[in-house]
């Protein structure tokens, strides 16, 4: 009885493999896949093709160098561990230690132009996360048909002070275009990998010259080289008295 069983269920096993052969044979061969297309753009940011950098130098060309602001404007500081990040808040290339979340300092300069020129408003924004120090321009599109946004960003070892790497006119490292439904343009001073020597990049040199200036002109239009040490120092002083606390409860703790 048990053999009898046996020899059914392999007849019947046998049995099934034609028909699923038959059915996929059935499949047509161009048949619309059920599965979402993902397209997946890479960006050349070490060295974009000859139109990026067309659009790159274009867009820098049109940020104003003498800006009229309009009368409102924002200020803002806080501290914010690095659990979802934002744009303005990413680590540079100096990870933190393991298992130790990243928190950073922050300051942010919010402000608006008056007249009715291709940008609306600007938003500068400094962070300091114990290893790096990034310091973002983003000009804001007021009509953005093509373009939408214009970033430009430097970055520093935290070994330095806020004040050393504002005062030394730190050059940009990236500049981005984000457009609107395009990919971005993103053109980034790049090292070697794996050892290997960095790409050639003199040919880039008159974009990201053009973009340093445009970082120091707004470092002095803002006033962030006395705004940004302040509102740190501001946010430090707001920490250390927790500290204190913590410290006078442990004493009366151990008195006891």
């Amino acid at each position: 009885m048990l053999k009898s069983g046996i020899a059914l269920l392999s007849l019947s096993v046998v049995g099934l493999l034609p028909v699923q052969k038959i059915r996929a044979q059935e499949q047509p061969a161009n048949a619309p896949s059920t599965q979402p297309q993902v397209q997946v753009h890479m960006l050349n940011v070490c060295t974009p093709p000859a139109e990026d950098q067309r659009e790159i130098s274009a867009a820098l060309a049109r940020i104003p160098k003498q800006p009229l602001f309009g009368t409102d404007f924002e200020v803002s500081r806080g501290r914010s561990t690095l659990t979802d990040m934002p744009s303005f808040l990413r680590p540079g290339p100096n990870p933190p230690p393991a298992g130790q979340p990243p928190v950073a300092s922050y300051v942010r300069v919010r402000r608006e132009f008056a007249v009715q020129a291709l940008f609306a408003s600007l938003q500068y924004s400094f962070s300091n996360d114990g290893q790096n120090m990034i310091e973002t321009l983003v000009m804001h599109v007021r009509d953005p048909k093509d373009l939408m946004e214009v970033s430009i960003e430097d970055s520093a070892s935290a070994v330095t002070s806020a004040e050393a790497m504002l005062t030394a006119n730190t050059p940009a490292s990236r500049i981005r275009l984000e457009r609107f439904g395009k990919p971005s343009v993103v053109l980034a001073r790049c090292t070697g990998s794996e050892g290997g020597p960095p790409p050639d990049q003199s040919a880039y040199e008159p974009m990201f010259q053009s973009a340093s200036d445009v970082l120091q002109n707004y470092r002095h239009l803002l006033g962030v080289r006395t705004l940004v040490p302040q509102e740190l120092a501001s946010i430090a002083g707001i920490s250390k008295p927790k500290a204190a606390a913590k410290s006078n409860s442990a004493k009366s703790a151990a008195k006891q």
